[in-house]
């Protein structure tokens, strides 16, 4: 009997297998301790009500908001304007995609991480030791005419609401950049500028369930390396974000999105606001879908922090200037760790 065919995806390959492959289980002293997790509600991140972020109340929500970057670098919105029918088609689209045939997926498939467009695995399949419970597409979102017509054909509607859906996630990400701007005492237009002609992507993710929980990540403990991440979720939780030593669930809410702050933001407040470390657990009885967009500067974009934010002794320079793209290579080369990449970009008299 010839041998089996290695899946290049995780989600065929457990079809196939009904195991947790050994490529898949981490060492005994890197596994979740999933029964060492607050799970209590009052726990949780925050939860803001945009509704009035345009409105008389205005300053009470952007208070709000960076309130929330600073003690807690996470935080939920709700009426954030984005349709509930936009929203729920792309969690619908997204499930349609990763139900298709093996051979219709793996079209799309590519373990080179610079493609803009691209189905794969784990997060970078040719260089970490072990993999993660994931299956992913990366999209490139932005400018959308530059990358839509490299989307995924099927299924038939996946470029108009995917579409529809990254426009919507650009025009409120810009909304809380301005809001975030201005928590700091910044003219509103400040993040957006210090971002260059700006870049956006999105990763629709797969999380099959899993036979052994306790021995894998969906995704292990990191920082995002962007400036703000939009995260869509269905209603299977995974998502558990550090706070105080300990990790704390973060439950899916009905008709809200989770916001974090990304290694940039920490960057151009001179570390006024805190980009923190999540994970991605996973389960034994459910699927799980996520669709994280993240919001980017342009690759040339130099990230430095306005003067008003660097006050000699008090507040002094946290990094030195650097472009996106620098930044953004050295994470790849780390891969994902809790260790901050941030730090490797600290001032001689700083390095950690």
């Amino acid at each position: 009997m010839a041998p089996a065919i290695a899946k290049p995806l995780l989600s065929d390959l457990v079809a196939q297998s009904g195991q947790v492959p050994s490529s898949h289980i981490r060492p005994v002293g890197d596994r979740p301790d999933l029964d060492n997790v607050d799970h209590e509600s009052g726990a949780g991140i925050p939860v803001i009500d945009l509704k009035q972020l345009d409105g008389p109340d205005r300053r009470k929500v952007v208070e709000a908001i960076g309130s929330a970057c600073e003690t807690d670098g996470f935080f939920m919105v709700k009426n954030h304007g984005i349709p509930e029918e936009v929203v729920e088609g792309m969690l619908r689209v997204a499930r349609e995609f990763f139900h298709m045939p093996e051979s219709e997926r793996l079209k799309c498939y590519s373990d080179d991480p610079k493609k803009a467009i691209r189905l794969s695995t784990s997060f970078n399949v040719r260089t970490e030791k072990v993999s993660n419970w994931r299956d992913f597409l990366r999209l490139h979102c932005y400018p959308l005419e530059s990358f839509i017509d490299q989307w995924p054909s099927n299924p038939p509607s996946f470029r108009q609401v995917v579409g529809t859906y990254s426009r919507e996630a650009r025009a409120l990400a810009l909304r809380l950049l301005e809001a975030i701007s201005e928590s700091l005492g910044l003219e509103r237009g400040h993040m957006v500028s210090a971002m260059g002609r700006q870049a956006q992507h999105m990763a629709v993710n797969y999380y099959p369930p899993c036979p052994q929980p306790e021995l894998t990540y969906g995704l292990p403990g990191h920082k995002d390396p962007n400036a703000i991440t939009l995260l869509l979720q269905d209603g299977v939780s995974g998502l558990q974000v550090q706070r105080n030593g300990r990790w704390v669930a973060v439950n899916p809410v009905p008709d809200a999105l989770v916001i974090n702050i990304g290694d940039q933001i920490q960057a151009l407040s001179n570390d006024r606001y805190k980009s923190v470390l999540h994970r991605v657990i996973v389960n034994s009885e459910s699927e799980r879908i996520s669709v994280p967009t993240f919001y980017c500067p342009s690759p040339d974009a130099v990230i430095a922090p306005a003067g008003a934010l660097v006050d000699g002794a008090l507040h002094p320079l946290a990094y030195r200037p650097f472009t996106y793209q620098a930044y953004y290579d050295e994470f790849w080369n780390m891969g994902l760790q809790s260790a901050s990449c941030l730090d490797r970009f600290r001032p001689n008299d700083q390095a950690v």
